[in-house]
């Protein structure tokens, strides 16, 4: 509404839809206010509706993309292996250093699940690498897939190059990844 020109039946009919209706300049321009005030504390509440949790539906979160490298230095757990089935633990340093702990399948392709517990949350996937060699250490190369975890990683995804050594004596691994997750 232009307060300079005059008051047009549109004008009253979108005023009477705030409740009020103007016949002269001074109540156009407190009408104008009010309508001001109102957009003004409709943009407020919509901004703070989230954190008062008045807000229903979806919230949009950022993505964050890292492209990492980590190396992990596994230990054979006796307690909860079985047969070809193993279970490794240890330390994982680089990009994303915590604490890994690998479910793998020693058999003619390396298969598993992992979880790395870093100070941000958990990261969970799967991977599969083919081994090559023979005699007590044998090299493995193939990919792993991210799927998900917890804390930050809630909603990670990604891939990664995984490439390694198995020690067919102490039955120990040592692994390392290069890819990117999103997140």
């Amino acid at each position: 509404m232009n307060p300079r020109r005059p008051i047009a039946g549109g004008d009253i009919f979108r005023l009477s839809r705030l409740g009020i209706l103007a016949g002269h300049i001074g109540q156009r321009r407190q009408a104008a206010g009010v309508a001001a005030r109102a957009v003004a504390l409709a943009a407020l509440a919509a901004t703070f509706a989230p954190q008062v949790g008045l807000a229903h539906g979806p919230v949009a979160r950022s993505s964050r993309t890292l492209n990492a490298t980590d190396t992990a230095h596994l230990r054979y757990n006796p307690k909860y292996s079985e047969g070809a089935t193993l279970i490794e633990e240890g330390s994982a340093t680089g990009s994303l250093p915590g604490k890994m702990r690998a479910r793998l399948k020693i058999e003619g392709t390396f298969s598993g699940t992992f979880s790395l517990t870093t100070s941000g949350g958990t990261l969970k996937g799967h991977g599969a690498a083919k081994p090559s060699g023979s005699g007590r250490f044998e090299s493995f190369r193939g990919s792993l897939v991210v799927t998900g975890g917890t804390g930050r990683f809630a909603h990670a995804r990604g891939t990664a190059g995984l490439y390694g050594v198995f020690d067919r004596v102490r039955y120990q691994v040592t692994v390392q990844t290069t890819g990117s997750i999103s997140y």
